[in-house]
């Protein structure tokens, strides 16, 4: 696995901090997010409810908006792999 470190919350204490990844071998993005309650978990499943619930494997992070320059840039990471 090849991950490429893409960015970290601008407005991070170090302590807590979003962080976005991409490994193009893999043509995934990786995402290190505050992790959600229970309460928007519910609200989540509820608001989709063909999904089902989510699984014990998988969980909903939160993401700062300021963040998606740094996704967008993970997104093209992993799309210029796909079309090697």
């Amino acid at each position: 696995m090849a991950v490429e470190f893409i960015g970290i919350d601008p407005d991070t204490d170090r302590d807590h901090c979003p962080t976005v990844w991409a490994d193009a071998e893999s043509q995934e993005i990786l995402l290190q997010g505050w992790k959600t309650g229970t309460e928007i978990q519910a609200e989540c499943e509820a608001s989709s409810p063909a999904n089902g619930p989510v699984p014990d494997s998988e969980a909903i992070v939160r993401i700062p908006a300021r963040m998606i320059p740094m996704i967008r840039e993970a997104c093209d990471v992993v799309e210029r792999a796909r079309l090697r």
